[in-house]
């Protein structure tokens, strides 16, 4: 469908429903949430294992065939951390796997299939068993990771850093680069004297761009008749 036929109160009353959602079943499974979480569609997303941060104005994104999964598996029931900072952008599809440490900073952006490790997971000469050896993952601020890129164990990853679609990462990246490829090499040096917007601006008065939000729904959506909703459930035309 490519218009949004709900009446303004139904769709506000599915955003009250995901919020609930999201409070109720996701909040319990972190140590910190921040206030300003939006979840979108967060039945998709699964959090899991101890000592788990996720920071304010976080925007995360499950889809039913890219499931986002956030999880620690550390040695023992209260090891291994993962620390996400504020105003993150985590898109359909994105891993989070954690058995040491992985802290991400703030205003970091995930696009769709990320997927980030502190671990090898299992020995090379018996894999039975874990390698005992700690290799924490940390992303700065800013940091903008592509498409299906792959963040591996003991990478730091410097502010503004750019990571490209497909990259894989095997070593620390530098501030202000753009690294590509598998293993991932710097392709290009960002200009530090220009200034950067992040998403730390975009939500520095979060509650006024909720009203604003909400202003945008009661505009586009007035016109919607429930009847006509019901109408496009049913039988969708290509006018919808």
């Amino acid at each position: 469908m490519r218009q949004d036929r709900r009446p303004y109160w139904v769709k506000k009353n599915y955003l009250r429903f995901r919020a609930w959602y999201t409070q109720h079943f996701l909040k319990p499974a972190c140590d910190y949430l921040g206030d300003y979480p939006t979840f979108m569609k967060p039945w998709y997303i699964s959090i899991s294992g101890p000592n788990i941060e996720i920071g304010a104005c976080a925007t995360i994104i499950g889809e039913p065939d890219n499931r986002v999964k956030i999880g620690v598996w550390g040695a023992d029931e209260k090891s291994g951390r993962i620390k996400i900072g504020d105003y993150v952008l985590i898109s359909p599809g994105t891993r989070i796997s954690a058995a040491h440490e992985i802290i991400i900073g703030d205003s970091v952006m995930m696009a769709n299939g990320v997927y980030i490790t502190d671990s090898d997971w299992h020995d090379l000469y018996d894999r039975s068993r874990r390698s005992e050896s700690l290799t924490p993952v940390h992303i700065a601020n800013n940091v903008w990771l592509g498409d299906r890129c792959t963040i591996l164990k003991g990478v730091s990853i410097g502010e503004n850093s750019v990571v490209a679609a497909c990259a894989v990462v095997t070593k620390d990246v530098p501030e202000n680069v753009i690294v590509a490829g598998n293993p991932a090499v710097v392709v290009k040096t960002l200009d530090p004297n220009i200034e950067m917007k992040t998403r730390a601006d975009y939500f520095a008065k979060p509650e006024q761009l909720a009203t604003f939000f909400d202003g945008v729904d009661k505009m586009v959506l007035q016109e919607n008749g429930f009847l006509n909703w019901l109408r496009t459930l049913i039988k969708p035309s290509r006018l919808d």
